[in-house]
C-alpha cells in the first residue's frame, strides 16, 4: 500500500460509491471494453469486499463510464443486464451493490461521464441521505479521483495490476486520500 489516509479522514462516511472496471472487475487492454458477461471476471476478494462493506452499514453504488455503448461496442441493455447478473452472484455471497449508473456517452458529450459529476447527482437525488460529505469514492483511474475532487469528496486509489493502469496512475495515487491494491485492502481503510 502507497499510503493511508489521515487517521480521521473516512469519519462519516456511510456511501461508498465504487468504479466498475478494475475495482469490482478485471479491467480490460486499453481500448477494449466489458460489454457482456463473458467479458467480465470478477476481481479476487470482491464479493467479500462488498459484502464487509453491506455489513458495516454503507450504501455501496457503482458509477461507471460505458464509453462502449457510444462506440456502438454494446447497448445500454446489455450493461443493465449485466449489473443484473452481477447482483444475482453478488446476493448469492451475501453481498448487495444498492445502485448502479452508468454513462454511455463518449468523451465531450455530457456532465455524467467521470470526471464529471452527473453520476454523483443522480445518486444524490436517488439517495437523499448522500451527500459528498458522507460518501467516498474508490476508483482505479484519474478521471474517478478527479470527480471525488471536484465535488470535495474523499477518495481511495485502486492500484490494481500494473499492467492494466491506464496513463495518469501515478497523479491519480498523489491526488488521491489513500492508496489500496485491491478493495478488499481499500475497506479495511474506512
Amino acid at each position: 500500500m502507497a499510503h493511508a489516509p489521515h487517521p480521521h479522514k473516512f469519519d462519516g462516511v456511510r456511501f461508498a460509491f465504487l468504479d466498475r472496471d478494475g475495482v469490482i472487475n478485471r479491467k480490460p487492454p486499453e481500448g477494449q471494453y466489458v460489454g457482456n458477461s463473458r467479458a467480465f471476471h470478477l476481481l479476487p476478494g470482491v464479493e467479500a469486499a462488498i459484502a464487509g462493506l453491506n455489513r458495516s452499514g454503507y450504501t455501496v453504488v457503482v458509477v461507471t463510464n460505458q464509453r462502449g455503448i457510444a462506440l456502438g461496442l454494446y447497448t445500454a441493455a446489455d450493461v443493465v443486464h449485466l449489473h443484473q447478473q452481477l447482483k444475482e452472484h453478488l446476493k448469492q455471497h451475501g453481498a448487495r451493490v444498492d445502485a448502479f449508473y452508468f454513462c454511455p456517452h463518449d468523451k465531450n458529450e455530457c456532465d455524467c461521464r467521470k470526471p464529471g459529476p452527473g453520476l454523483f447527482h443522480q445518486a444524490f437525488r436517488d439517495f437523499p441521505g448522500a451527500s459528498t460529505a458522507n460518501s467516498i469514492m474508490i476508483g482505479d483511474s484519474i478521471s474517478d479521483i478527479e470527480a471525488a475532487r471536484n465535488l470535495g469528496m474523499p477518495s481511495i486509489f485502486i492500484q490494481g495490476d500494473p499492467e492494466m493502469q491506464k496513463p495518469g496512475a501515478e497523479n491519480a495515487a498523489s491526488l488521491a486520500d489513500a492508496v489500496a491494491a485491491s478493495l478488499g485492502e481499500a475497506i479495511l481503510l474506512l
